[in-house]
């Protein structure tokens, strides 16, 4: 079997990220989304929060899982026997990040294969940072978030 898994912080998932799942979804037979705790960054959501918001977003896809991890990805793809990883690249800044994790990956496990993919067009400008920063300005995210997220921000968001 194909398993890819899809690393991140998700705080939260947005469009951008569902739209390269959705599509590498149909590339591989298991796709699993691992929300990853990072204890350097502050999460506005909580890391089952995250996971539900990403189980309710691609329910509807068969092939899609989530879990959750603490450690180094690698470690976690050879314990799932996921032989890959999809990571999302919007622009050329992303790319030099992306690249250095990758080599370090396959340094570290040169099993697992790091894949990027770009996201549709109409999502390169969006990022958790971004949607945040509008949801909590009171802007429409409708068009870059599934709704349980948009519900979830403006409640957090609701006294501010």
């Amino acid at each position: 079997m194909r398993k890819i898994i899809y690393p991140g912080t998700f705080d939260p998932i947005h469009n951008g990220h569902l739209d390269i799942a959705f599509r590498a979804s149909k590339l591989f037979d298991q796709l699993e989304f691992v929300v990853a705790e990072n204890y350097e960054k502050k999460h506005l959501f909580s890391v089952n929060d995250r996971t539900s918001f990403i189980k309710e977003s691609t329910k509807h896809i068969s092939n899609i899982s989530v879990s959750a991890f603490e450690g180094l990805v690698v470690d976690y793809a050879e314990s799932i026997k996921a032989n890959s990883i999809i990571r999302g690249l919007r622009h050329v800044s992303d790319f030099e990040f992306e690249f250095q994790m990758a080599m370090m990956n396959f340094h570290l496990n040169p099993k697992v294969t790091s894949l990027f993919m770009m996201p549709d067009e109409k999502f390169i400008h969006i990022n958790s940072t971004v949607i945040k920063d509008v949801a909590k300005n009171k802007g429409d995210i409708s068009s870059f978030v599934p709704e349980c997220v948009k519900a979830a921000l403006s409640q957090k968001y609701k006294n501010k």
